[in-house]
């Protein structure tokens, strides 16, 4: 993609426009690292989780400076890596949402939501057609308590309407 041109770092810029540099993030569902491993290279404080051992070694390998790990988000506990600081921003970017097993989804926006610091936030971005519909997934954040924010059609700030094609959704405690 990227020898395509494509912009690979929105997903970054949009996380860091919205914390202070230096800021606690959580890359959740992180993958090879792309995501966190941009936000750190920017001087951002990084841990991704992954349930995949493959893609965690891929992060480690292609991102050193981050925190990687193997976890299943559905239980995420990191107060022992954290020593309970809450996250200032948690990005579950990359279709993760529509990835899950939908008995998870709920725990797992639960599970996010409860790593974030009082005033932190959770992105989430992903795409329609991925047997997720947006309004399971706003019934799923009201479900757990969460709080929605801002919700855009795009990493680069697209409105939102009932015809976009992706979800990028903003929430708090």
């Amino acid at each position: 993609m990227a020898a395509d041109g494509a912009d690979l770092d929105g997903e970054a810029r949009f996380v860091d426009a919205m914390v202070q540099r230096g800021a606690h993030l959580l890359d959740a569902g992180c993958g090879p690292g792309r995501t966190g491993g941009r936000l750190a290279a920017i001087g951002h404080r990084v841990v991704g989780v992954d349930l995949d051992p493959a893609l965690i070694a891929a992060a480690e390998h292609d991102h050193p400076g981050p925190t990687w790990l193997v976890g299943d988000l559905a239980e995420l506990d990191l107060d022992a890596v954290t020593g309970g600081e809450g996250f200032d921003a948690v990005v579950a970017a990359g279709n993760v949402m529509a990835f899950l097993d939908p008995a998870t989804r709920r725990p797992v926006l639960e599970r996010l939501g409860a790593h974030l610091a009082p005033e932190g936030r959770l992105v989430v971005g992903f795409g329609a057609g991925r047997d997720y519909p947006f309004d399971d997934y706003f019934d799923d954040v009201a479900a757990v308590g969460l709080r929605e924010d801002l919700r855009l059609a795009t990493w680069d700030l697209r409105p939102f309407t009932d015809a976009a094609g992706f979800l990028v959704s903003v929430l708090s405690r």
